[in-house]
């Protein structure tokens, strides 16, 4: 199948590809919703994008609808749910197709959910993926930069999410009133408009206690005061809990419900996931792969660590380039020590993608504190050798995935796996 795109591509002038491949895109959604009998149609449906915390804020407002007794659907880039029963989306994709996205809703539909909860990429807003799904709530997390190879430039990237609240028209749109981009979005939107943020939003995050353990805080607005917990660490998660809570706000769920769903999010696999096998050091395993994402994971740690904190991370092949000196800017400002390895090199050479990242570190005038090592298991077993008590380690870029791309190949790899191992295997574990 992919030759014969290529062949198409090939006679196609590169003028008309585009109109070409949109309503290629858009009659295949068209097809998707006819063959399984358009089930989204009458079904409640919350939408989540942004750049990074989409995963999280889909989970935290699963478990606020199933402590209200609710009955759900997530579809997440790491796991789905219908009525309770959780699988791993092995696909590695958010939204992989018009046809993955029908069959699911099909699925949800026949279990009798009340609501359905979707992570919505930009790939999937700009390829009719989402089409015929009726969008009630949209939530927007944040943005920044990611996927340039694709949409070329931050403006287009911001209008393929923005998709979302002026193709789908949903009733109530709810965003991050301290995001850079929150005008741009703001001003695209007709329907109801719910803010969350620090100090000028309609629910306020105040009185914000960050430790190792979580964080709580307390969601203010003119006509109601939450107390929220929850066991996931950083600022930025507080806001991903906040977020989920002015949804389930918005479905009518009681404020009591909404704190007990939060604090019933033990973690989030591959994100700022913890994986302890009784090491006088910390280890987290999370997904991080924007310079933003990796920035905040790293000052979120650097606030709740008495030690040094490390890093061992690298960048994604045959995906957006120009992230990837940022990313080693991130790391260099906010890590005390820096592992640059191979993440998942796809079709590029491993080399050739650090080298990249390496500007960034070089840059930012971070080379004593940089090591190099392509391997990645070697360098998270260096990371590990040179942790002190007290210290921090964070593992980026892969999160809750089984496997990685080397060389257009896969190899089986869960991070977390590897990561109790190589404790192990090195004596950390009591």
């Amino acid at each position: 199948m992919s030759s014969i795109k290529k062949l198409i591509k090939r006679a196609i002038p590169r003028h008309s590809l585009k109109s070409v491949e949109k309503a290629y895109r858009f009659n295949k959604a068209i097809a998707a919703n006819a063959t399984f009998g358009y089930p989204a149609k009458n079904m409640q449906v919350v939408a989540v994008t942004g750049t990074n915390g989409k995963t999280t804020t889909c989970t935290f407002i699963n478990e606020i609808f199933k402590a209200a007794g609710l009955k759900t659907a997530v579809f997440t880039t790491a796991f789905l749910e219908i009525d309770g029963r959780n699988e791993f989306n092995a696909s590695h994709m958010t939204v992989p197709s018009a046809w993955a996205v029908q069959k699911f809703m099909s699925r949800a539909k026949r279990a009798g959910v009340d609501w359905v909860i979707l992570e919505v990429t930009s790939h999937a807003l700009d390829q009719y993926r989402v089409h015929g799904v009726p969008i009630k709530v949209a939530v927007v997390t944040n943005l920044s930069q990611e996927h340039l190879d694709y949409h070329g430039d931050m403006q287009a990237y911001a209008s393929s999410k923005a998709r979302l609240l002026t193709d789908f028209k949903p009733k109530a749109v709810i965003l991050n009133a301290d995001d850079q981009w929150f005008d741009f979005f703001k001003g695209l939107v007709s329907s109801k408009t719910t803010t969350v943020g620090k100090n000028q939003a309609d629910y306020q995050i105040k009185q914000l206690k960050l430790t190792s353990q979580g964080s709580e805080f307390a969601l203010i607005s003119p006509h109601s005061a939450l107390k929220i917990q929850t066991s996931l660490v950083g600022e930025f998660n507080a806001y991903n809990a906040a977020q989920a809570a002015v949804v389930g706000l918005e479905a009518k769920i009681s404020a009591e419900d909404i704190e007990k769903g939060i604090a019933h999010v033990p973690l989030v696999p591959g994100r700022m996931e913890p994986v302890d096998v009784g090491q006088e050091f910390s280890v987290l395993v999370d997904y991080a792969v924007t310079p933003d994402a990796l920035e905040k994971a790293l000052q979120a740690l650097g606030s709740v660590t008495k030690g040094s904190v490390r890093v061992v991370f690298g960048a994604t092949g045959d995906r957006d380039k120009s992230k990837r000196p940022f990313m080693g800017v991130a790391a260099a400002k906010n890590a005390d020590f820096i592992y640059l390895t191979d993440d998942e090199t796809y079709t590029e050479n491993g080399d050739a993608i650090r080298r990249a990242v390496r500007q960034g570190i070089e840059q930012a005038k971070a080379a004593n504190k940089f090591t190099e090592i392509a391997d990645r298991r070697e360098a998270i077993k260096q990371a590990f050798i040179d942790a002190k008590p007290g210290d921090a380690v964070l593992l980026t870029g892969i999160g809750h995935e089984d496997y990685r791309n080397m060389g257009g190949k896969k190899e089986a790899w869960d991070e977390r796996v590897v990561a109790r191992e190589i404790l192990r295997e090195i004596g950390a574990g009591k």
